[in-house]
């Protein structure tokens, strides 16, 4: 009954979410291994064999894993799969674009955006935007799973679990890395930000979002929209938080001008702290937030950012 998790990585150190993830990995019960595929990445085998609970690392280092495209991934962990009753890797953007090919070559079911482990066959996931939790047991024999990290703590970092160096697969040519563009921002990634401030519809445009990225400067935060914001064109796609965007739980969430759909609250309910800027007193926002502010946000957040500036910030 041994796991093999499948790290997230960007070539140079281990995520976040990989680290929470092992964390349901070992609650699984059974060996677990974690397998590091990529090009140059041996600083992140070593930082992966600190993992509490992990008791092997496998590294496949080759250029063709260097993006971790689907399907070179998928070829790699079907030809390892036979060793172990369970695959798992966070419900990341690679996650959801490998894992479902790796569940068809096993010809096993996928089990989606694990919250919780209740025992080696036993899981929950949110269902209906979260309005809702599924208990999912399975009997298969093999088991491909995702798991969402926001919903797990870390393990602690202080393993020191064997480092093993395996062969690459031969690269079956179905898929190309050409390029990629990429935002480039200073202030952190949206789900590993401890504080997060988003904008909804209610920023009216694009031009006023900047109010907010002051705020979050200050603040050391990064900054989201809702899907209605990103729809409008206001910012890029990659703010997006919700069911169809990103998943956070960050220590303190900042929601201005976001009436509170369902969709949205499924990518955000799970943070410790809450707060809401909306001049809409009806807004669904406020019954998951924690403090409320019933404004007009064109004049609530110069005033946050001036009382921000008065304590240094």
């Amino acid at each position: 009954m041994s796991t093999l998790l499948i790290a997230e990585h960007n070539n140079q150190s281990l995520s976040e979410s990989t680290i929470k993830s092992a964390t349901a990995a070992v609650q699984m019960g059974g060996d677990v291994h974690v397998l590091v595929a990529g090009a140059g990445c041996a600083a992140v085998a070593d930082e992966a064999a600190k993992m509490a609970g992990v008791s092997k690392v496998l590294l496949a280092d080759d250029a063709q894993y260097e993006k971790q495209l689907a399907e070179p991934i998928a070829d790699l962990v079907v030809s390892l799969a036979g060793d172990y009753a369970t695959i798992a890797t966070p419900a990341s953007t690679n996650g959801k674009n490998f894992m479902p090919r790796i569940a068809a070559l096993l010809d096993c079911s996928q089990i989606s955006d694990i919250t919780a482990v209740i025992d080696a066959n036993t899981f929950e996931r949110p269902i209906y935007a979260g309005n809702a939790i599924q208990t999912v047991r399975t009997s298969e024999a093999k088991k491909a799973i995702t798991v969402r990290a926001t919903a797990f703590a870390a393990v602690e970092m202080s393993g020191s679990a064997a480092v093993e160096a395996i062969s690459a697969t031969a690269n079956s040519g179905l898929s190309e890395f050409i390029g990629e563009e990429l935002t480039k921002s200073d202030r952190p990634e949206l789900t590993s930000a401890k504080i997060v401030v988003s904008g909804g519809r209610g920023m009216q445009s694009g031009d006023n979002f900047p109010m907010l990225e002051k705020i979050a400067d200050k603040l050391g935060a990064a900054v989201g929209a809702s899907r209605a914001a990103v729809d409008a064109g206001f910012v890029p796609n990659d703010y997006q938080v919700g069911q169809t965007g990103k998943v956070v739980a960050p220590d303190l969430y900042i929601a201005v001008g976001i009436s509170g759909a369902i969709q949205h609250l499924a990518g955000m309910k799970d943070s410790k702290v809450i707060v809401a800027i909306n001049k809409d007193e009806e807004a669904p926002i406020f019954q998951v937030a924690d403090y409320g502010l019933v404004a007009d946000l064109f004049n609530a957040v110069p005033e946050l950012e001036e009382e921000l500036g008065k304590i240094g910030l």
